[in-house]
């Protein structure tokens, strides 16, 4: 399992995903889940997965052998985003048309999702989350961020903060305590966290940052959201009948 999220802002986009890989309490690995594409003054393009590691990464690596090829996952050539979201869609039901039934005969769910965002040239930026069956759906203003993965306990708190004209700061900080509910809740979820900020028409990667197991940003927000919480709690009224 693993958790990433996605933010569609005025300014730009910002993304974030978690590196732990298990197979059980006792087996635990990291594995970077989060891949930039981009042509500097062209596009920017980053691909956030989840799911089965073996079926996300060969979708990566398959897009990433087909660049610049005019092969079937050439997102470079791509005139829109949208059509570079169907180029990941039909990679992906290209690996499943190669290992589903395998998959499937040893008793693994072909199980994976990405979410896919950038920009191409001066068009709109865009974010989609792609479905295991290849299709997707789009982030939008009233909407403006996706999930993938362990999405449950982190939900809440960026249906509470963010709206689209929130700024990037303000979903890096939001980013980070939907990790942290998240790690709380649910041990298959875990550092490092990768974070990656895109300022709308600078076509390149903006500030990357992985933050690992300790770092002191990520403890000193966890304990001061932690108080924050216990002191609310601690002033909320009692309920009337109570009395």
């Amino acid at each position: 399992m693993t958790y990433a999220v996605g933010f569609l802002l005025d300014e730009g986009l910002v993304f974030a995903s978690d590196s732990r890989t298990n197979a059980g309490v006792d087996q635990v690995s990291i594995a970077r889940k989060m891949t930039v594409f981009e042509k500097s003054g062209d596009r920017f393009m980053a691909l956030l997965g989840s799911g089965n590691l073996a079926i996300t990464q060969a979708v990566v690596r398959l897009v990433n052998e087909d660049l610049d090829t005019g092969g079937p996952g050439d997102i470079f050539a791509a005139p829109t985003m949208f059509a570079a979201a169907r180029m990941i869609g039909a990679v992906l039901r290209n690996v499943y048309e190669v290992d589903g039934d395998a998959l499937k005969e040893q008793g693994i769910e072909f199980n994976a999702a990405f979410i896919f965002g950038g920009q191409i040239d001066k068009r709109e930026a865009r974010l989609y989350q792609i479905y295991s069956a290849g299709n997707f759906i789009e982030a939008s203003p009233e909407t403006p961020y996706l999930q993938i993965g362990e999405t449950k306990y982190g939900k809440p708190i960026i249906d509470r903060t963010i709206t689209h004209e929130s700024s990037i700061a303000q979903a890096i900080k939001c980013a980070i305590l939907s990790f942290d509910s998240t790690m709380r809740s649910n041990i298959s979820v875990g550092p490092p966290i990768d974070i990656l900020t895109y300022v709308r028409d600078s076509l390149k990667a903006g500030l990357r940052v992985r933050l690992p197991e300790g770092d002191e940003y990520l403890t000193g927000i966890r304990e001061y959201w932690s108080n924050a919480l216990r002191g609310a709690f601690e002033h909320m009224p009692d309920p009337d009948w109570l009395k």
